[in-house]
């Protein structure tokens, strides 16, 4: 197995990696005492798995843990830049380690870079058990992962550090005098730690990798390296983010962004919003959704929702980004302190109904224009009651078979016409 413990010159992220499940941080979850995974890899019955989780949360690093504790060979592929050959040479590499009694864990990181073909390439060969699959990945894999293949494995959620369990592994790092720089006479100071968990993010290679770098360019006094804020920052450049504007954190946040508003949250809905921009988000996507939402949930509740919404678009598209957070925001907060109704989306889904599930009856003939003698003579426009000579007049305007139907129920909120 590859390995870059015992490499002095090695990243402190790499040097730190854990070797047994003593040593993992965080997950317990799934790995921690009595859990199902856990009990599996200590009975040495490993099945093919999917860890799914962000980056930093130890996907590669319970792989190599998997194969070390059950005497596997270890193979490691890269679907960025593995190809079906690569996949091949591994699969016949594993068959002549298995004629021998030996097994094979083949850990594919980013599996969800793989298209279909390289994805069935090796089904047959995790089905008969030549390789004991693991892959990683950032995204969901019930969009990115093949059926066939999700069916044969076992999917594992690994979630974001807490601030504690980095803290944890910091302090491990600081401490150890073989693999971290427990030699080195390290002074972290207290908001240097506090910056450096918290703009982690929940990224343990993240925070390791900024430590390194800080510790490098901490200057000594009097036999001792410190590391202050400043140095933190530098080291760090800017917050680790999960948000992906292509994956599904793009479809997470825009619905707890939108639920926000809803919910009459203002508070809740900027952050949301922030978190979208930080990220790099489509402003116009976000501008789409609030005109949406303005007839969706505030509708004839305030009339006015949409066109504060609309000018909001408008201004995005005119003045760009970043000044366009403005703009946003202002929409975002009126939206979210507004009364709500969704009246203008039950009326029209109840009418939808109606035209798909029942007789599409032709237009009643006093609703039909007459422009010709022949349609006056066969009743086109006979007996219609033009609404503004004769506004007490009830007449019929739907077709005979849904005579009297309702669609339009009156919000709480909404404003009288």
């Amino acid at each position: 197995m590859d390995s870059l413990f015992g490499e002095p010159d090695a990243p402190l992220a790499a040097r730190m990696r854990p070797r047994t499940l003593d040593e993992y941080v965080g997950q317990g979850e799934i790995v921690g005492e009595g859990r199902a995974l856990r009990r599996a890899i200590e009975s040495d019955r490993v099945p093919s798995m999917i860890l799914w989780g962000p980056p930093g949360t130890g996907k590669t690093t319970l792989a190599e843990i998997v194969a070390r504790s059950t005497g596997a060979h270890f193979d490691k592929l890269s679907a960025v830049s593995a190809g079906v050959a690569d996949l091949r040479r591994v699969v016949a590499e594993a068959q002549g380690r298995r004629r021998v009694g030996g097994r094979t864990v083949l850990f594919i990181d980013e599996i969800h870079r793989f298209n279909k073909a390289q994805q069935d390439a090796i089904l047959p060969y995790v089905e008969d058990g030549t390789v004991t699959l693991i892959g990683a990945t950032t995204e969901n894999p019930s969009f990115e992962v093949n059926s066939a293949l999700l069916s044969r494995a076992r999917v594992f959620v690994l979630h974001p550090l807490s601030d504690d369990e980095v803290e944890t592994i910091v302090d491990r790092a600081l401490a150890d005098g073989q693999r971290g720089l427990g030699t080195q006479a390290i002074a972290l100071d207290p908001d240097a730690r506090k910056t450096l968990i918290g703009y982690a993010n929940g990224d343990a290679r993240t925070a390791l990798s900024a430590l390194d770098f800080a510790a490098a360019s901490a200057p000594e006094r009097g036999g001792e390296r410190r590391i202050d804020r400043a140095l933190v920052l530098e080291a760090m450049q800017r917050r680790g983010s999960t948000y992906d504007k292509g994956g599904e954190q793009h479809y997470d946040v825009i619905s707890a962004f939108i639920k926000s508003i809803r919910a009459s949250d203002p508070d809740a809905a900027v952050y949301w919003l922030a978190r979208m921009l930080d990220g790099g988000e489509d402003a116009l996507f976000i501008a789409r959704r609030l005109v949406i939402l303005a007839s969706e949930d505030v509708g004839l509740a305030d009339p006015q929702a949409i066109q504060v919404a609309i000018a909001a678009q408008q201004a995005v598209h005119f003045i760009g980004m970043p000044e366009g957070f403005y703009p946003l925001a202002h929409a975002t907060l009126y939206l979210a302190r507004t009364k709500k109704s969704n009246s203008v989306g039950r009326a029209y889904s109840s009418a939808m109904r109606d035209v798909q599930e029942t007789r599409n009856d032709p237009v009643p003939l006093h609703l039909r224009n007459a422009p010709t003698a022949l349609m006056k003579g066969f009743g086109y426009g006979r007996d219609y009651h033009y609404a503004h000579d004769d506004y007490a007049v009830k007449q019929e305007n739907l077709p005979e078979n849904l005579s009297g139907r309702r669609y339009y129920e009156p919000g709480e909120h909404d404003t009288p016409s």
